[in-house]
């Protein structure tokens, strides 16, 4: 080690230089000042480079700094400090600037006791003053952050038994303080009673881990305002105390109501508040697994077609909403209700045997048929027929469980409404045949039974590939190998529910394995949609997905939509007609002039094209009514810029008649039948490239 005697003044000049520390050494009454050579190479500078000057580090302080820096030194001269210590910015030879810190004091005074001489050190701090600048960044970002998120900030000392709370904290909590400390026991004071050992558990469980914990809670406020809030709380370790609690306080409670409302609206039908299906669903089937008696009502309103027809869909609506009220007026606590769609409902009643059942649908019958419609519908009047299916087999499926109140609905409908009939197996009407075959669909969408067809629409007298629309068509093969016809699944589908489904089934499967031939324009696709699709607010996301998917443009596919579909739901056909037309998708108006509405839902709707009923087109050439209905619907659709579709076109004489009305398109002439899809794209792809007007 080396000795005293070895410390001379070049031990101490290479201990600067590895400590990386510039001297300087200002003499006052002279005025000179040194600056060692580490001084001059920490600013970019060799040796010689700079000419030495009094106020040298003056000239090479930042304009900011130097007021600073000089009152320090002046400070210090007048015996008002100790010493002098400050930081500021001196200009490298490169031009940027070096954050130093300057640190010294009066090593020397005359007889009098002023000072003569000073000396100092100055070290680079740039990267540390870096650093600050970043971690002031990072700092600024969380505060923003907690203020934008409406975060508190608290801790508690465990040493000490105190606790601190941030403006924010005490916000939430509705405290009025000026300081952050508050009493160890105020937090306690606040908890909701319901909710108090859970939250003082949580609180003492960080203790036991270095570990975030979570919790939510409620308090009351001293005004008895109740609030949800959630709190992030973590221990920290203090090698020189007990350590302290850390925790976050967010006032939640607009979430939790937001949470609430949408669990409701998840459960429940918009228009009438009663259980929707799949909430039915699930509480039928928790009931079937008690294994206790229970009664299922089908409630299928009578006459709800006409009321729409003559007063409008807003008095439907609010029939709907007045017959739920109605029900749930004569219900039992006990008892739920739900709205499965449309104008159906399903009651579920626990412990229910025959004549309680009987009691109950005379009261739910009384009370549709008493239900003020409103003065729009003033002089119609509503009916219902009752299904009732007794469940006490826990391995009852709800489907069939439904299914056999659906049949029995059936029964008394077909005895002559407004009553109520009770299932039985011997007279059976086939309900449990559609929930069966209503299952057996769901099946073959997975396994390969669901079949694509297609029909042509063709333009009378023109060859088809100058029109190349296809109205796309399901086929659902048995397991024994037969086709069954859409007019029995298709209605097992929209009974039970898979309605919806299927159409997206038909869609996605479609435009996946056929986007490229419609991206090339050899042809185009007509969906036909349910009503329970139509309904789906978010059928237009899917749609999108599909076509994003598989690059099937929008104008090469156009929707379908029937009166029956409609009336369900005839906002929501609405709007899906005008998300349509903003996406350059067609819309077609199906089985146009078979209801009552046909022609409101013409005006309020801006279609493309209006499939005239088949019924007007099957006699047209027997029946003058039905030629001048046809003559008409042509007529306004021409007016309006229409296409006109005519179904079951079987005659030539029918063909004729149509070609004469100047009817565009006709649907099923002669050989023109349903074929399997892939059949006909193969066919329109190997023809897009023909001159147009040549057949094939």
């Amino acid at each position: 080690m080396a000795n005293k005697k070895n410390r001379d003044g070049e031990f101490w000049e290479l201990a600067l230089e590895r400590a990386h520390l510039g001297v300087w050494d200002w003499d006052l009454r002279s005025g000179d000042c040194f600056y060692s050579a580490m001084w001059s190479q920490m600013l970019g500078y060799g040796e010689g480079e700079l000419v030495e000057a009094s106020d040298l580090w003056l000239q090479l302080t930042h304009p900011d700094d130097r007021e600073r820096a000089v009152a320090s030194g002046e400070r210090h001269i007048a015996g008002l400090t100790d010493s002098i210590e400050t930081e500021l910015r001196l200009k490298h030879k490169s031009g940027h600037w070096v954050w130093v810190l300057d640190r010294g004091g009066v090593v020397e005074r005359d007889v009098e006791g002023r000072p003569v001489r000073l000396m100092g050190v100055q070290t680079d701090i740039t990267k540390q003053k870096q650093a600050e600048a970043e971690l002031e960044q990072v700092n600024v970002r969380f505060r923003l952050a907690l203020a934008a998120s409406g975060t508190g900030i608290w801790h508690h000392d465990l040493a000490a038994r105190k606790s601190y709370w941030d403006e924010r904290t005490r916000e939430i909590f509705g405290l009025v303080a000026e300081t952050d400390e508050v009493s160890q026991d105020l937090w306690h004071s606040y908890l909701h009673p319901d909710d108090r050992a859970d939250a003082e558990r949580a609180h003492l469980a960080p203790l036991q881990t270095q570990k975030v914990v979570a919790v939510q809670y409620r308090i009351i406020k001293r005004d008895g305002d109740i609030r949800h809030v959630e709190s992030l709380i973590r221990f920290i370790a203090d090698a020189q105390s007990s350590g302290q609690i850390l925790g976050t306080v967010r006032d939640i409670t607009e979430a939790k109501q937001r949470d609430q409302e949408l669990a409701h609206a998840a459960r429940h039908d918009g228009l009438t508040g009663l259980l929707n299906r799949a909430a039915f669903d699930r509480l039928l089937a928790q009931h079937i697994a008690t294994a206790r008696p229970l009664a299922v009502f089908y409630v299928d309103l009578d006459y709800f077609k006409a009321l729409n027809d003559f007063a409008g869909h807003a008095a439907g609506d609010l029939a709907l909403k007045r017959v739920a009220e109605r029900i749930l007026g004569c219900l039992p606590p006990s008892v739920h209700a739900a709205r499965l769609g449309g104008d159906e409902f399903a009651l579920l009643v626990p412990d229910c045997d025959a004549a309680q059942a009987e009691r109950l649908a005379g009261a739910v019958l009384a009370a549709v048929r008493d239900a003020d419609l409103g003065s729009m519908a003033a002089s119609r009047k509503l009916a219902a027929s009752i299904g009732i299916a007794f469940v006490a087999d826990e391995n009852t499926a709800v489907a069939d469980a439904l299914a056999c109140a659906d049949d029995a609905c059936y029964a008394a409908k077909a005895a002559g409404r407004n009553r109520f009939a009770v299932f039985s197996p011997e007279t059976t009407s086939g309900g449990l045949n559609a929930a069966r075959l209503a299952a057996d669909t769901v099946d073959a969408m997975e396994d390969g039974r669901l079949k694509l067809f297609g029909q042509e629409i063709h333009r009378l007298g023109q060859p088809w590939q100058e029109n190349r629309h296809v109205e796309v068509l399901a086929r659902l093969a048995g397991r024994n190998g037969g086709l069954i016809p859409p007019g029995e699944f298709i209605p097992a589908a929209e009974r039970f529910g898979i309605a919806s489904r299927l159409d997206r089934w038909i869609i996605r499967t479609a435009l996946s394995l056929h986007g490229p031939a419609l991206k090339s324009g050899a042809l185009t696709l007509g969906f036909n949609l349910s009503a329970q699709t139509l309904s789906d607010p978010q059928l237009w996301d899917f749609v999108d997905a599909v076509i994003d998917e598989t690059g099937a443009p929008h104008s090469g596919i156009g929707f379908e939509i029937t009166e029956t579909a409609a009336v369900t739901n005839f906002t929501a056909a609405e709007e899906f007609v005008r998300k349509a037309r903003e996406r350059r998708c067609r819309v077609s108006l199906d089985d146009f002039g078979a209801g009552m509405s046909s022609f409101e839902y013409l005006r309020r709707f801006p279609v493309d094209t209006i499939k005239i009923d088949g019924s007007f087109i099957e006699h047209i050439a027997k029946s003058r009514f039905d030629r001048e209905i046809v003559s008409a619907i042509a007529g306004i659709a021409r007016s309006l810029g229409c296409s006109v579709v005519a179904e079951k076109i079987e005659e030539q004489d029918a063909l004729d008649i149509l070609r004469d009305m100047g009817v565009a398109f006709g649907q099923g002439f002669l050989l023109h039948q349903p074929e399997p899809l892939q059949a006909i794209v193969t066919r329109a792809s190997g023809r897009a490239a023909l001159p147009a007007g040549r057949r094939a």
